[in-house]
């Protein structure tokens, strides 16, 4: 069938008689390079750093605000608890005791320290957490942990962490290595 003599599709010829087909604008768009990926804790970590390097020897209130942890046995210097609080010694291992109860965390203390010991590790991070779900009772883990670590011959400080490592929330703890 010969669509010229249909006079809607001859008007319509006769319309684009001066159009001129587009080119094809689907290209694909110019691939370039992803640009590095940036670890943002670690510019955190990096600035939390600086700031606390700049706070001045001994900074009494960084350490009386009741919410942290210290302790060191007689013959640690103030100034070893103080450099383990500034998180100035590399923590070799970690364990999260969070969702545990306090039986539980012990339990996991004790075999943590234990291997810890074992393996001649100098320093390593407990975090507990704060307590805010542990309602009017107080932070139980945190307890828990505080009562339980002075009782280890092997610990020789522990103090609660900078607040890039939890804060209140997790200790920094030093020990023997035999």
């Amino acid at each position: 069938m010969n669509d010229d003599r249909d006079p809607d599709v001859r008007t319509f010829r006769e319309a684009m008689r001066d159009v001129r087909r587009l080119r094809n604008t689907v290209d694909k768009a110019p691939t370039m390079p992803k640009p590095p990926a940036r670890a943002r804790f670690t510019r955190a970590d990096q600035a939390e750093v600086l700031k606390e390097s700049l706070l001045p020897p001994g900074d009494e209130v960084a350490l009386s605000t009741g919410d942290e942890l210290n302790f060191r046995r007689p013959h640690i210097p103030e100034a070893v608890l103080l450099k383990l609080r500034r998180g100035q010694y590399a923590v070799d291992a970690e364990i999260d005791l969070h969702g545990m109860t306090g039986a539980q965390a012990k339990d996991a203390l004790r075999e943590f320290v234990s291997e810890a010991v074992q393996r001649r590790l100098s320093c390593v991070r407990i975090i507990h957490g704060k307590g805010r779900g542990s309602g009017p009772r107080g932070p139980v883990l945190k307890n828990v942990v505080n009562q339980w670590l002075q009782r280890i011959d092997h610990i020789l400080a522990f103090g609660s962490a900078r607040r890039v490592d939890g804060g209140s929330g997790a200790v920094y703890v030093l020990l023997r290595v035999k």
